[in-house]
């Protein structure tokens, strides 16, 4: 296995990770603001009112973009083994 070989296989981890966290991490990034601002607005300080709803919102991305993370997270990981020979090298 070269070097080349090893940092296309990071790079390709890296990129993987992102695809598949992304969607979570927005999601609970614009749900925090949201209600960061609501929270100034009212100036309610709740540490719960910030928790359960990006809790709640991140569920629901999971719950619905679930499928296709494995579907993308497998297909990788099968691409991964079926090349498994030419990594051994």
């Amino acid at each position: 296995m070269t070097d080349a070989m090893v940092l296309q296989l990071v790079n390709q981890m890296l990129v993987m990770g992102l695809k598949l966290s992304g969607p979570v991490l927005v999601t609970a990034l614009v749900v925090g603001v949201a209600i960061s601002i609501l929270q100034a607005a009212t100036q309610v300080q709740e540490m719960t009112l910030t928790f359960v709803p990006k809790m709640i919102a991140v569920g629901l991305v999971v719950a619905l973009l679930g499928p296709w993370m494995i579907h993308v997270l497998v297909n990788w990981s099968a691409g991964l083994l079926g090349h498994l020979e030419v990594y051994a090298r």
